[in-house]
Parts: structure tokens; sequence; C-alpha cells
């Protein structure tokens, strides 16, 4: 099991340095878009190379994919993971729309080229308007910044930006897309690993979240039944159910060798309404997580995701992120000092 930065969405040598100084393994990124300025900026002064114009991307080069990871692999990291594509990569497949098969084939090449760059994960979801939060202000510990979710309000919200979607829609369109991308995944040797819905709810402003239990996550991985196919776990996620339903998802597929990866953060309260907390509070008991998947084998990698926004802290979350990780690092090394549990 390995300690990674996460969530980076865009990268500095800065932030490259820091995840080696705090002790990390390695980095994910968040959908990156290689057209955004701080990404071209990024990877031509890593390797000075001259840029010209190009239509905007809808899949990733193994090219582009190549120099990311060499970049990140100068400062002694690995290149873990790709969590997820932009946005509107993958929107019609979801909602199956016109242009879904063509946003299928793009997948299919982005897989590809992932392989061919050596990366060997890609980190999806099947949430076409995201994650939601009612309250990204709230006052967690200290005073610390943090986002909170309140069903009432949630369900409140018609926007009507998107076309209504059932689960039997949505279970289909996600059939159709797993079924046409695995075979490819398989072949480059690239995980895929799926994301529970953020909030686990049934339908938020019409569309059905069908990735919202543990039962959705057993259908998901019987239906691809796949070692290319497993979870990225998010603990905080799950507890937003409840600390008990977290824990037997967590020990069914990590025993069951389906976890990839693992988002490890906490949250207080549980639906209809529930706020992130720092890593230390609320549901999720970190010891008892770790523990699980030691005790399951589990040889992936744990990030510590969202985290409270501390005073004076970067957009990023630098400070917030050094004592997730840091806390994380000293269980796991209690852990694997004292397996049994006892006095040390």
């Amino acid at each position: 099991m390995r300690i990674v930065a996460g969530q980076f969405r865009e990268l500095t040598q800065g932030d490259l340095a820091f995840a080696r100084q705090i002790g990390c393994a390695g980095i994910t990124v968040n959908k990156p878009d290689f057209d955004s300025p701080a990404w071209v900026d990024f990877l031509q002064r890593q390797f000075r190379a001259a840029a010209g114009p190009r239509p905007p991307m809808r899949r990733w080069s193994a090219m582009d994919l190549i120099l990311l990871r060499s970049a990140v692999e100068a400062h002694g990291l690995a290149l873990e993971c790709i969590e997820g594509v932009p946005a509107n990569w993958l929107d019609k497949a979801m909602l199956g729309l016109p242009g879904a098969e063509e946003q299928i084939e793009d997948a299919k090449a982005t897989i590809r080229a992932m392989g061919q760059a050596g990366i060997k994960v890609l980190g999806y979801n099947w949430i076409p308007d995201g994650v939601w939060r009612t309250a990204k202000a709230a006052h967690g510990r200290g005073g610390a910044l943090v986002t909170g979710y309140d069903d009432a309000l949630g369900q409140r919200v018609a926007t009507g930006n998107l076309p209504a979607r059932d689960d039997a829609r949505m279970w289909a369109n996600w059939e159709r897309f797993i079924t046409a991308v695995l075979p490819v995944a398989e072949e480059a040797g690239v995980k895929l690993s799926l994301h529970p819905d953020d909030p686990p709810v049934p339908v938020l402003d019409g569309v059905a979240r069908i990735f919202r239990s543990e039962d959705a996550f057993a259908r998901a991985m019987d239906f691809a039944d796949s070692p290319m196919h497993g979870i990225a776990f998010c603990t905080g996620t799950f507890a937003e159910i409840g600390a008990g339903p977290m824990m037997r998802a967590l020990r069914r597929f990590a025993r069951a060798g389906r976890i990839h990866y693992v988002h490890l953060r906490s949250v207080s309260g549980a639906l209809p309404r529930f706020a992130e907390a720092f890593i230390d509070e609320g549901n999720v008991d970190s010891v008892a997580v770790l523990r699980e998947l030691l005790d399951a084998g589990f040889d992936g990698f744990v990030i510590d995701d969202h985290v409270p926004h501390l005073i004076d802290d970067t957009v990023w979350g630098h400070r917030g992120r050094a004592h997730a990780t840091g806390h994380i690092a000293g269980i796991l090394r209690a852990l694997r000092s004292n397996p049994m549990g006892g006095p040390a």
C-alpha cells in the first residue's frame, strides 16, 4: 500500500516537490485539461518545447501523457493514476445523447494512449452533473472551511440543464460504455476504477445516480468482471450513507480484490445532511479502514482526497493535505510495526 498526493487539477514544479517532501510515493492528477494555459505552461517549461496551435482536445495523445509522466518522475514520484477525463468528454455517453458513440471511441483512444504511456489506472465516474454540495463555506473545527450537503435543499433544484434520466436508462448507458471500453483497457493494461456518486442519493436534478450503494457496485463488478475493472473506493462518499455501510462495503470489495485505490476522508453526519470533516474526526475511523486494507492484502494506493481549508492555505490545500497525509502515514507505520494491534 502506497500513500499518494492527489486531486491536482493543474501542476507546478513546486507541487511535485511538495508531494515528495511530505513522503508521498506518487501523485494522481484530476481531469487534466491539457488545453488550459496552466497545463500548456507546465509542460512547455518542463521540456522547453515549442508550442504550436492545435484544435481543442477530445482525447489525450500518448505523447502528452508521456511528457506528463516524465515530469512527475523527474521528482522521484510515480504517476499512479489519472482520475477522470474532462466532463464534456463523456457527458453524451452518460446521458445517451447523440454523439455518445464518438465519445466512446475517443475514450478508447485515450485508454490506448495511457497504456502506451505506461499510466496504469484511469479513474472514472458516471455523474454527468458532478459532485453536489449545498454549502461550500461551512465552518468546521477551529473555523476551517468545509463543504456540506443538505438533501432537503438539493432536491429543490431543477435547472433543466440535463435531460431527465431514470435508473434503467443510466444503467443501460453505462453498460453500453463499459462493454465497449473494457476490452480495450484489458488489451492496453489500464485499470478502470469506478468512483461512487457523491452525494449517493437516488436522483438529483432529474438524473438518476446509479452508483450510490454497495449493491450497485456489486452489480457493476459482476457485469464487468475483470481485474482491469474495479473501484475507486471513497470512504467519505460511502460514509455519507453511514459508517457501518461504508465499512461493510470496504471489507467486501477489498477482500474480493476489486478496490484499485482509496480516497481516505471523513464526514460528520450522514444523509440527508452531512458535512466534510478533518480526517481525524467524523464518521470514518482511519485506523479501522487502513487495518482492513492491510488485512485484505490491498496493494493499491491511498490519497487524502478532499480536505478542509485551513487558515492561510492555498486553493489546492497544501496545509490541509500535509495534515491528512501525515495522519495516514502515522497510522500505517504503527499498524505495520504492530499488526496485531496490541501494546507497542
